[in-house]
């Protein structure tokens, strides 16, 4: 383990620590720097030191962590999975929500990198493609954690190539089921909007900016729902282009979020719309987002599949929920 000593300057005198090491040591991120005082590894004259401690000249301060965390790398584990295709080339999962697809952000390797699909994948399956990487091993595609429902993931690299090849060249055919707030209208129609990240909330994504990628989702009404709760539409979305939180966004663009996602303005908890009969207020941890339908030539054989996932018990039970209340 590395020990990096440095020593505190009269002009750096009452700095906070995180900020002070975060200038002098420019090889590190920030939020490397503060997971390396997270685990108490900085220490001021040899006591432990918290972020906001601050610092005083002719101190010394001395790291006892590694200047940069390890490698994530995919490994297998035990979760159970629902294959619902499976053959030498590739296979499609119905992912439950709350599953991520591959490692991500988080304090330490444990949040970062447990309990993804790969890892289920490289338990179940073995082999995978390269295509995607040491950390995406098999992905040719996504799913937001909270979306449940179809991916599917190649087994090998000529596999990988010609799926991605598909997804780019808009050749398989996406369906989702999602239910929003409001009562959209017509019956149905299709957002044309470019995405991209927006500049201030850099975990969502935005049609407002210029210059985003281009994005195209059709959506069909499939039911509505008017009750205690207000209204609320079910609908089937297709979407020719995959991009990051695109129905999401797309039905929020409209002014009608998709029920639970509270990162596009859905409604946390539901209230009722009446106090009358002192119904309770309806919460859905997850966005009522669902993959239901996958179809594309198999990269090897060109035969055509087609994968249908039906609506996951929680979303079923949200329903029940909204339309006991109109009994």
């Amino acid at each position: 383990m590395q020990i990096r000593q440095l020593s505190v300057p009269e002009e750096a005198n009452g700095l906070r620590l995180d900020l002070f090491l975060a200038q002098q040591l420019p090889d590190l991120s920030r939020s490397r720097v503060q997971t390396l005082l997270r685990q108490g590894d900085v220490r001021i004259d040899g006591q432990l030191a918290k972020a906001s401690r601050r610092v005083r000249g002719g101190e010394s301060i001395s790291i006892h962590g590694d200047p940069q965390p390890r490698p994530l790398r995919a490994v297998a584990e035990a979760i159970p999975l629902n294959i619902i295709y499976e053959d030498d080339d590739l296979a499609v999962i119905d992912k439950p929500a709350g599953m991520m697809v591959h490692a991500g952000s988080g304090a330490t390797e444990e949040a970062r990198n447990r309990g993804t699909l790969v890892n289920a994948l490289l338990h179940h399956l073995g082999q995978l493609s390269y295509g995607g990487g040491p950390l995406r091993p098999g992905i040719v595609h996504r799913l937001d954690k909270q979306t449940s429902g179809l991916i599917v993931v190649a087994k090998n690299d000529v596999a990988h190539g010609r799926l991605a090849a598909m997804f780019s060249s808009r050749q398989v055919r996406k369906l989702y089921i999602a239910l929003v707030q409001g009562n959209l209208i017509p019956e149905k129609g299709t957002v044309n909007l470019a995405i991209s990240r927006d500049v201030v909330r850099r975990t969502r994504m935005t049609t407002r900016r210029d210059g985003g990628r281009t994005a195209v989702s059709h959506w069909q009404v499939l039911r509505r729902i008017e009750g205690p709760y207000g209204p609320f539409t079910l609908v089937s979305v297709r979407i020719e282009t995959g991009r990051t939180h695109q129905i999401r966004v797309h039905m929020a663009s409209m002014g009608h979020p998709v029920v639970g996602d509270t990162l596009y303005g859905a409604a946390s908890a539901i209230p009722p719309v009446s106090t009358i009969g002192r119904l309770p207020r309806l919460t859905l941890p997850r966005n009522f987002l669902h993959a239901a339908e996958l179809e594309f030539a198999h990269p090897r054989t060109g035969d055509r599949l087609s994968l249908v996932s039906n609506l996951p018990d929680d979303l079923k039970d949200f329903m029940a929920q909204l339309t006991n209340a109109l009994k």
